[in-house]
């Protein structure tokens, strides 16, 4: 048998305050005064006290994007040709602050700086073929897991989907779990229950095994606490910053499943976020995860989230279609979740049902 030789991210400092250790980490990474660090950070980080305590010298640049939409392929390319166009060398690193949208916009300049075309031709599994920069991610709301995952999700022209490689996780991660203070409840839930949602998704399917087993149990027992219990708030975000590594790491070796297909497709189509798509979809799948889906009801009632309903009544036969189209091109989604013979099992009729209920 072939095993996969999965990379992880080799260096990771944890801890409250651990973001100002920043300069003093990349310092050595740094190539010269003219190959700069550029900073990709959350826009609404813009004029906040977070944004001028980053460690710029030389001529390092921060760029602040907005994370109220899915990052996309054309989006990357034009980063790229703008980091390119400034400077006469590649960057000494980029850098991801913010949440996952960030972390993946990262992850995803970092690949193409060094690898030719356009991001649109590396969605996929296991086609970058040159290593990345060297890129930090540094988590500002917890649940995605894109800190440690070996992807980098992308809307593109065809198709959500990711860029999936050995370049793609981070060479350096900074876990400072003050820097998730003061994020909306209702982002705190979504992005909580990515996390959750990971879990069930990964504890439950074919491609499970001891080592994301191991993880995964944990990521959830974490959520439990979160969601279900009555604890500290420092404790809160220490415990689901650590459910957000584990589950991510879980799926390293395993695989997510139905609601995170489908959320691609409802994502494409609509530009719903991941994290409020995992959500409206997995309300709707007891017949494939009844334990995980009861429990989730029970986190959003203790939390008083009230999901937007009607969100596909009035979708076009086309729109469906595309999201049908999307949902079931995520083949180790569905084998993961359904087995080898999954076409058989979810049709487009019963695929459509599902979404018709959102």
């Amino acid at each position: 048998m072939q095993y996969r030789n999965f990379p992880m991210v080799p260096r990771v400092v944890f801890g409250n305050g651990s973001f100002h250790q920043l300069g003093e980490i990349l310092m050595p990474k740094r190539k010269n005064s003219d190959a700069p660090f550029i900073f990709f950070v959350d826009a609404v980080f813009e004029g906040q006290t977070l944004s001028q305590q980053i460690p710029l010298l030389f001529n390092d640049q921060i760029i602040f994007i907005s994370s109220e939409e899915e990052p996309k392929t054309n989006q990357i390319d034009v980063l790229v040709k703008k980091i390119k166009d400034s400077y006469s060398e590649l960057p000494s690193g980029i850098i991801g602050i913010g949440g996952g949208t960030l972390l993946d916009v990262a992850k995803a300049v970092a690949i193409m700086l060094t690898n030719e075309g356009s991001a649109e031709a590396y969605q996929g599994w296991d086609l970058v073929k040159k290593p990345a920069i060297y890129h930090v991610g540094i988590p500002t709301i917890s649940g995605t897991g894109a800190e440690v995952s070996r992807t980098t999700v992308l809307m593109g022209p065809e198709k959500k989907l990711g860029i999936n490689s050995d370049y793609t996780p981070f060479d350096q991660v900074v876990l400072d779990p003050n820097l998730t203070q003061g994020v909306p409840k209702d982002q705190w839930f979504y992005t909580g229950m990515d996390c959750y949602i990971h879990c069930i998704e990964s504890l439950t399917g074919t491609y499970l095994n001891a080592f994301s087993q191991s993880y995964g149990e944990k990521a959830l027992d974490l959520c439990k606490e979160v969601y279900l219990e009555d604890i500290k708030a420092e404790d809160s975000r220490d415990k689901l910053m650590m459910a957000s590594w584990h589950g991510g790491m879980s799926i390293a070796y395993s695989q997510v499943g139905v609601a995170h297909a489908m959320s691609y497709g409802l994502s494409y189509v609509l530009g719903i976020k991941h994290g409020i798509g995992n959500c409206l979809v997995f309300q709707h799948l007891e017949e494939f995860y009844p334990e995980g889906v009861k429990l989730f009801k029970k986190m959003q009632e203790k939390h008083q989230i009230t999901l937007p309903k009607g969100v596909c009544a009035h979708l076009s036969e086309e729109q469906f279609n595309s999201m049908l189209n999307v949902s079931f091109g995520l083949v180790p989604l569905w084998e993961n979740a359904l087995g080898k013979d999954w076409k058989t099992i979810m049709t487009r009729e019963r695929l459509l049902a599902l979404f018709k209920k959102i």
